[in-house]
């Protein structure tokens, strides 16, 4: 079930959406104010925002600023609810990062079919979201794998080395601390890689083979 937040100031409107809305079979969540509208929006993370621009206090437009620049919210659609009809208006509503808006008094058709264009949108950025994780994911496991293995390969060399050096007689020191060094700088290289990788944010990718990709560790990001 889709869950949508309204905030408005009049318990009258949120009324009334809740009413319409519910009869479509969502889950509707409520705040009264723009302050509370954003505590709950981080809280609940619901699929769609209704957001009234008109309330005393922080107006819907700064709450609205707020939700699109916040990482938890930033890819939860809103849609301005307002009386408001100058185009100026509706225009700065647009330019903070609201997905739509609905003039009040409601029309019932035209409020279910924004609702809906809207939670479309919403399970779109979902979708693309998860599918930029699942390709992150691949994207790490291949370049770990491709930045990892020469050093391992290094280090199973250099014990094999040791072992047979330990067979002979005299032992040779000095090729047992050589493979030692060879050990070490091989396993300072598999940190290096795991450390790169885990400071990485936004990572950036690279082609490899096959339609693959890898994450270019020399980013600056």
């Amino acid at each position: 079930m889709n869950r949508i937040l309204v905030i408005d100031d009049m318990p009258d409107n949120v009324f009334i959406l809740q009413d319409r809305l519910e009869r479509e079979g969502y889950e509707i969540l409520t705040a009264y104010d723009g302050i509370a509208g954003l505590e709950k929006a981080k809280l609940e993370l619901p699929d769609l925002i209704l957001l009234d621009i008109m309330m005393p206090g922080m107006s819907g437009l700064e709450v609205c600023e707020k939700l699109v620049n916040d990482d938890e919210t930033k890819l939860i659609p809103i849609i301005l609810v307002t009386a408001l009809v100058e185009v100026k208006d509706l225009e700065i509503g647009l330019k903070v990062g609201a997905f739509d808006y609905i003039k009040k008094p409601f029309n019932k058709v035209e409020l279910i079919a924004r609702v809906r264009s809207a939670l479309r949108f919403s399970e779109s950025n979902k979708v693309m979201l998860e599918m930029e994780k699942i390709r992150t994911f691949a994207a790490t496991v291949i370049t770990a794998n491709h930045e990892i293995k020469q050093p391992l390969t290094l280090i199973n060399l250099s014990l094999a080395a040791i072992k047979r050096e330990l067979g002979k007689d005299p032992i040779s020191k000095e090729a047992i601390n050589k493979k030692i060094q060879f050990i070490e700088t091989a396993g300072k290289n598999i940190v290096d890689v795991l450390d790169k990788l885990s400071s990485i944010r936004r990572p950036e990718f690279t082609n490899y083979v096959n339609n693959m990709s890898m994450i270019d560790l020399d980013s600056d990001k």
